[in-house]
């Protein structure tokens, strides 16, 4: 297919006009029975979810589909799901692109990561902001609130009734990318959310959500506990290296379940760099915009009212000879706050 043609088609499918069987039909149009397919992701839910959902679409149709990612996945939620349902995952770096004739990137564009820019993809599915004009034989990119919505739109129109497991993954998807519809999302969100309500196994969701910590994590929250100071309905706890920044994120939204706090910050060093987690009730105030006013001219600072993050490299901070302690963050977050 030339370069004219491919555009024709990134323009069919731009328009939301288009129906969902005529989408999947455009989809399918792609590919060939001799395809060895590699579908590309930054595994998070969505992303797995959608691309076994790939992977089913596919099935009888081409020769071989790979599921192939990037980055490590390290949430113990993440790393429950893929256990519990079986994905079959590899990971960059343990083959060659070039073996592969046809590639799909779902949940994410080229621009997104410096491992998927070089690829020449044939097929574009997401639902974040256009990022690039590209050229592709197949593109579909519209706002939902889950790219896993739109994979149950494609199902739907072929006919498929998704397994227990696939409809568990999407299902487990889009309540996770809609906060529980608490983010934007779209009506077909909600309308395919309840299409997969009576074929997922919900208990099995239950524990994704619940499986936050591994046992060797459980130190941090002693840590963050023995090193929390309160001021003015805010608290301060710098728990110092850990293995993952995930961990700030949950002993933040831990401490965010007490009452009478306002605000919570929770900071560690991971590599080289500070990891420091906002949590507040988004009330007349914005986490995202105090991260970014306290760190945002030293490392990357933002996020939402009620949630932000900010990671800083060591040497930006100018400690010299000093440690980074609660009371360093403590003093550094109330010089911008009344």
């Amino acid at each position: 297919m030339d370069r004219k043609q491919k555009q024709n088609v990134i323009n069919c499918d731009y328009s939301h006009r288009v129906s969902a069987k005529e989408r999947l039909n455009k989809f399918w149009e792609v590919f060939d029975k001799e395809d060895e397919v590699l579908v590309c992701i930054n595994a998070d839910p969505d992303s797995l979810a959608s691309a076994m959902a790939i992977k089913r679409l596919l099935r009888y149709r081409v020769k071989n589909v790979v599921i192939a990612h990037p980055n490590e996945i390290r949430r113990m939620n993440n790393v429950t799901m893929v256990e519990r349902l079986k994905i079959p995952l590899v990971r960059f770096g343990t083959f060659k692109v070039a073996d592969f004739n046809k590639k799909v990137i779902v949940d994410s564009q080229p621009n997104h990561l410096p491992q998927f820019e070089k690829i020449d993809f044939d097929v574009i599915i997401d639902h974040h902001p256009l990022g690039g004009e590209w050229n592709a034989s197949f593109i579909d990119i519209r706002p939902y609130g889950a790219v896993a919505t739109m994979m149950v739109e494609y199902l739907r129109a072929a006919s498929m009734k998704p397994s227990v497991a696939l409809a568990t993954a999407l299902f487990y998807a889009i309540k996770v990318d809609t906060q529980n519809f608490e983010k934007s999302s779209q009506t077909a969100d909600s309308v395919n959310f309840r299409y997969l309500f009576n074929i997922a196994n919900r208990n099995l969701v239950r524990k994704f959500e619940l499986t936050d910590l591994r046992r060797s994590e459980l130190k941090y929250f002693t840590v963050a506990l023995n090193e929390l100071k309160y001021s003015k309905r805010r608290y301060y706890s710098h728990i110092g290296k850990v293995r993952s920044p995930d961990v700030l994120v949950i002993v933040a939204d831990f401490l965010n379940h007490v009452g009478e706090i306002d605000w919570v910050f929770v900071s560690g060093i991971y590599g080289e760099k500070l990891v420091v987690i906002f949590r507040c009730d988004g009330y007349r105030k914005s986490a995202g915009k105090l991260a970014a006013k306290i760190f945002g001219h030293l490392g990357s600072a933002g996020g939402h009212k009620e949630s932000a993050r900010a990671e800083v490299p060591l040497k930006n901070l100018d400690l010299g000879e000093r440690e980074f302690t609660s009371d360093t963050l403590l003093k550094l977050t109330q010089r911008h706050m009344t």
